[in-house]
């Protein structure tokens, strides 16, 4: 078997091995409910409100939304604080030992974070497709476009973890680098929200970054046609959407690996330790 193969094999199954130890974590198991019950909690209060000049209800058109949010979130902070504490720990270095296991180790951590969403995404689907009506697709067809549209933003939102987790410079910093931007990207994305009352250039902005189009496609496969008015230019930009998400993917994986090499060609037995010292310190 190829070195390269055979360390992708064993990242995969060190991701699937952690995300079935986390399955029997009580804490592990309570991040996925709680986050979970409180989309449909904000559904739930908002489940008799409809759109003006529409027949929508907001939770038909905010739960693809929101789905999106989830997504990005969870797949970007994931790897996100794995590379920055595994950094301080140790374990980044001690991959570097085998053949390709950065490699592996990269993979392990992605699968990691794939497999963690998905309880999450079934509580808040599964809990949808009981407590409201027609906020679910409805056939195959949009079901496996669904599947398909959360595949292409889970590819280019991934690569954005993995810079953050190389560039911050301890890992009590994630939270200022990544969770607050990616708060501040969710206003201007229109997740919690209309875009159109925002100003022009904010728009724009918004439009350059993943998670616009990633809501976009994902209100496309759940909306019906008419829906299409409460879109920025009243039209479904299938084609931009995707080759949006695509450049992502393809660029923030190469500029992600460039990073996360960069980063590792500085760990040192001693750099390890010195961050423990800090780390240390921080708790005290």
């Amino acid at each position: 078997m190829d070195v390269r193969v055979r360390a992708f094999m064993i990242g995969v199954r060190r991701g699937w091995h952690e995300f079935v130890i986390g399955l029997r974590s009580p804490q592990d198991q309570s991040f996925y409910v709680l986050m979970g019950l409180g989309v449909l909690t904000l559904l739930w209060f908002n489940r008799d409100d409809v759109l003006e000049g529409t027949t929508l209800t907001v939770p038909q058109v905010a739960l693809p939304s929101l789905l999106a949010g989830v997504v990005m979130f969870s797949i970007v902070i994931g790897p996100a604080y794995a590379l920055a504490l595994e950094r301080e720990d140790g374990t980044l270095l001690r991959s570097r030992v085998a053949p390709y296991g950065l490699h592996g180790y990269l993979t392990g951590v992605g699968v990691l974070t794939v497999l963690s969403l998905v309880p999450l995404l079934v509580i808040v689907l599964a809990g949808s497709a009981i407590l409201f009506d027609g906020v679910v697709p409805a056939d195959a067809w949009r079901w496996g476009l669904t599947v398909l549209v959360l595949l292409l933003g889970i590819l280019s939102n991934l690569p954005l973890g993995f810079a953050i987790g190389s560039l911050v410079p301890r890992i009590q910093q994630v939270t200022t680098w990544g969770m607050l931007p990616i708060i501040g990207l969710a206003w201007i994305s229109g997740i919690f929200g209309e875009m159109a009352q925002l100003w022009g250039w904010v728009q724009v902005v918004a439009q350059l970054f993943p998670l616009y189009w990633l809501g976009h496609l994902m209100r496309y496969a759940f909306l019906p046609e008419a829906a299409v008015v409460g879109e920025l230019t009243g039209t479904w930009r299938i084609g931009w959407g995707i080759a949006v998400l695509t450049i992502w993917t393809v660029v923030g994986s190469v500029l992600a690996s460039l990073l996360v090499r960069r980063m590792s060609r500085r760990q040192s037995g001693a750099a390890v330790a010195e961050a423990r010292d800090q780390a240390a310190q921080f708790v005290r």
